[in-house]
């Protein structure tokens, strides 16, 4: 199917591209159950970079539902099509010198490693956002759960499709004993100590 595509490479590189933005640029996936807090984690994580001068793009899952990836369904066939695509989505930025804040349940572990292969070692950063299941329902910001329930809605990750926890993730985040400033600050210190943010010089 691609033998008759030849790849165009670029005349200016990521590297080029992350001296003119003045850092590097990687992406963080955001991984965890719905209701787990990844949106609003990813929204505020945003707010913390844009202050510190990091350039960044939120890759949200239900948006890109709207657009994107509007044509997937919720089967096991759509859940990966649709990691892969945002996973396609985030090297592009990336590689165009932009931080890449993926908010995606993302259920499958071997989907969620496919990904981490299309980036260097540094520039693939998963986060679990951890948070159990009768938390995720009781919070329920979307009225999903409700929905499960009243409806009687099959396939809803966590209730009657798995969930499958990263093995090694680089950062784990508790939402059920931290609160999103705390999660904020413990990425953002991950990213200093792992310098991640450290200013790139034009000269």
């Amino acid at each position: 199917m691609t033998r008759n595509l030849v790849w165009a490479k670029p005349n200016i590189d990521s590297y080029q591209k992350n001296i003119l933005s003045g850092h590097s640029s990687f992406t963080l996936w955001l991984t965890g159950l719905s209701g787990s807090g990844k949106s609003t984690l990813a929204q505020e994580l945003e707010v913390k970079l844009y202050d510190m001068g990091v350039h960044t793009v939120i890759l949200d899952g239900d948006n890109l539902r709207h657009g994107l990836c509007r044509d997937l369904d919720f089967s096991e066939y759509g859940r990966l099509e649709n990691i892969r695509r945002v996973g396609e989505v985030s090297k592009l930025f990336v590689d165009s010198g932009i931080v890449t804040l993926v908010s995606l349940i993302s259920p499958y572990r071997e989907a969620r490693d496919e990904v981490r292969n299309l980036f260097d070692d540094e520039s693939f950063i998963e986060v679990f956002v951890k948070c159990g299941i009768d938390t995720c329902i009781k919070r329920d910001p979307k009225g999903l759960y409700q929905k499960v329930k009243k409806e009687g809605l099959r396939g809803f990750t966590g209730i009657d499709s798995p969930y499958e926890e990263p093995f090694n993730p680089e950062i784990v985040i508790d939402t059920e004993i931290s609160t999103i400033e705390e999660c904020v600050v413990t990425i953002i210190d991950y990213l200093k100590s792992h310098e991640r943010l450290n200013v790139i010089s034009k000269s």
